[in-house]
């Protein structure tokens, strides 16, 4: 009978990996892509998103300081971090897990990084936001800044960055009016940026895993959502529509890897630093059921980070098993064995992704093979989702395990990885249109962004200053970007694989750096050529 399932199992893992391949056959026939250059180009993107004083080196060279008296307002320093998209707020939501997922990227794939020599460069992203959310964290727990600027006000200029005279009003979230959510994502980033400088910076990765730690206990604390206790202007722009259960279950999962991977590296046993780490599994094992463990999702994104979570507590189920075969067993006696539950729900997710597959959803696909969830800058779930196919794949390829679908039928590393490149190809040209999404990869790309930044003359060609009203002239203009967004991956096309070039079309051509950071890992995985 064993025998039997045993042969069932390779049938259907064969028939999931045909079906796959005959997916990717069904794209746009086009050579192999130049990974390296797209990863290089993906991590140029950050340069230009920077905002403060620009550091020496910037390669982004019509771009110049910015914002650089931000949280005067409130006698602190919130100078630097990141513009989230096409405008010039700080939105701390987004921009932490754009800093996550960096950071998940140069610690997943470090050596696929260094082999495209991509690494310091990876790095140096990730550094320029974590520094911004320590300086957001420095007064945590009686506060946690949150965000920087009037959205409103920001929204009603088209102006460079460089220029910008609206409100830089500062947002925070308190004990009395809280933000578990942002909270929540900041405690990860601080907890997963932490293990990217952990051999290379120890001190700086300390101080950054220490206040991920008291970031962590104001979310728990002090429960609530931020887009109730600033819904003025968190919302619409960033409303936390999941709640903030998800942001704590994921902060947890980063503080408990992190917490693992620096007593691995101080020598604090075998195990690295146990007894702290088990308290962040203890609360996992506690909290997993109310915080959604157990809640299936399929989407992957700055606001919810169910299955992100599944993916990252997988892995450590995986790494305890050890199992060969299909289906690794958890070993006795161990509490790694009460992640398993995230195991099963992980494999879910991928089931519904992969053709063939037992729960594959073959509606979330374009005509042309483009992932689908909704209209409004939708590649931001076909680089987070290919991140985790990537990611996935490797824990499952190195536990000798594969991905268990419904009635019993087994999907092997392989699989995901062809699903995962497919999507990846499609964002760099092997499209219906054959043009890439990605700003300045290949011959043909959005020439119409929407980005202030990019549309107007930078202070170098126009050194006068350009007002609000004065912008939108530029913005509306049938012209090329002044300055091309090198790197930059937009919104991308509607469910029929249709685009629509135009700057006032924010939904398809606004890119952002939670777009592109997951993107980091997802090419630096597939320039360093690597199988799975």
């Amino acid at each position: 009978m064993a025998a039997m399932r045993s042969a069932a199992n390779n049938a259907a893992a064969l028939f999931a990996v045909a079906a796959v391949i005959c997916l990717v056959a069904g794209g746009t026939a086009v050579s192999a892509f130049n990974y390296a250059e797209a990863l290089d180009k993906a991590l140029l993107f950050f340069e230009a998103q920077r905002s403060g004083k620009l550091p020496p080196g910037q390669r982004v060279t019509w771009r110049g300081d910015s914002a650089l008296t931000d949280g005067s307002t409130d006698h602190t320093d919130l100078a630097g971090g990141y513009y989230d998209a096409g405008d010039n707020v700080k939105f701390g939501l987004p921009m932490a897990f754009t800093v996550t997922m960096l950071s998940w990227s140069a610690a997943e794939f470090g050596d696929a990084l260094s082999r495209a020599g991509e690494l310091e460069t990876a790095r140096a992203a990730v550094r320029w936001g974590a520094d911004y959310l320590l300086k957001a964290a420095a007064h945590a727990p009686a506060a946690l800044y949150v965000q920087v600027g009037d959205p409103y006000q920001d929204h009603r200029c088209w102006e460079r960055p460089e220029d910008m005279d609206t409100p830089r009003s500062v947002y925070k979230v308190t004990p009395e009016k809280p933000g578990s959510d942002v909270a929540g994502e900041t405690a990860a980033a601080l907890a997963a940026a932490s293990i990217v400088f952990r051999g290379c910076d120890p001190a700086y990765s300390a101080k950054l895993l220490q206040t991920a730690r008291k970031v962590f206990d104001f979310a728990d604390r002090y429960r609530g959502s931020y887009s109730d206790s600033l819904s003025s202007v968190a919302c619409p722009f960033y409303c936390s529509y999941s709640g903030y259960n998800d942001e704590l279950l994921w902060a947890a999962a980063w503080l408990h890897l992190a917490t693992l991977a620096a007593g691995k590296t101080t020598g604090a046993g075998a195990g690295g630093n146990s007894s702290a780490a088990d308290a962040y599994l203890s609360y996992i094992y506690a909290n997993g059921h109310t915080l959604g463990a157990e809640q299936d999702d399929f989407t992957f994104s700055w606001d919810d980070k169910r299955v992100g979570t599944k993916v990252l507590l997988a892995k450590s189920f995986l790494l305890h098993a050890g199992g060969a075969g299909h289906n690794p067993q958890p070993p006795a006696s161990s509490s790694a064995a009460s992640l398993q539950l995230y195991k099963a729900h992980a494999d879910i997710y991928v089931c519904s992704l992969i053709p063939g597959a037992a729960g594959f959803q073959a509606s979330q696909y374009t005509p042309g093979g483009l992932l689908f969830k909704e209209g409004d800058s939708n590649m931001q779930y076909v680089t987070s989702t290919s991140f985790l196919l990537l990611a996935y794949a490797k824990y499952l390829s190195a536990a000798g395990a594969t991905a268990s679908c419904s009635g019993g039928s087994a999907v092997p590393p392989a699989a995901l990885v062809a699903v995962a490149k497919r999507q990846v190809d499609y964002i760099l040209g092997a499209n219906p249109a054959a043009t890439s999404y990605m700003v300045g990869f290949g011959a043909r790309f959005p020439r119409h962004v929407h980005h202030r930044g990019a549309s107007l003359p930078s202070v170098r060609d126009h050194p006068a200053r350009i007002g609000c009203d004065e912008g939108f002239r530029y913005m509306h203009a049938a012209e090329p970007d002044a300055n091309v967004l090198v790197g930059a991956v937009v919104g991308g096309p509607d469910g029929g694989d249709g685009f629509t070039d135009s700057r006032d079309n924010y939904a398809q051509t606004e890119p952002s750096t939670y777009t592109n950071a997951p993107l980091v890992g997802a090419l630096a995985f597939l320039a360093g050529g690597r199988r799975h």
